[in-house]
């Protein structure tokens, strides 16, 4: 069994001697979705266009770019849809408040039912 494990592996590039690097590629990689799995990380993804960004990271970060000059590159290139977690601007700000404001509207409702069930008179039928 231990010799099926590289067969397993998507990434095969070369580690980074520095492990802080090789942390900080790995993180990157788990960020950036695949545009063709769509619901997959370039890390998870064994589509080729995920390899070839994987291999393109790998280049720019021996090239010593940092991580925002990545992720505008790739943005850039293909759009906020590949990051998981979009920038806060005016653009995402519903993404971003859909949440706070559903549970809002679900506590709002809530209170209301059980207000409106207290003031209810109790029925003794007993």
């Amino acid at each position: 069994m231990a010799l099926t494990g590289p067969a397993f592996a998507i990434d095969e590039g070369p580690a980074f001697e520095d492990p802080a690097t090789q942390a900080r590629y790995e993180e990157l990689i788990d960020e950036i979705r695949c545009a063709t799995c769509q619901n997959q990380s370039i890390k998870d993804s064994n589509a080729m266009l995920a390899d070839d960004l994987r291999r393109e990271i790998r280049e720019m970060i021996g090239e010593g770019k940092s991580n925002e000059e990545i992720l505008v590159f790739l943005t850039d290139r293909y759009g906020e849809f590949v990051l998981y977690r979009p920038p806060v601007d005016e653009r995402t700000a519903l993404l971003w408040g859909a949440p706070v404001l559903l549970l809002l509207i679900a506590g709002f409702v809530l209170f209301r039912v059980v207000q409106r069930r207290t003031s209810l008179p109790i029925d003794d039928e007993s």
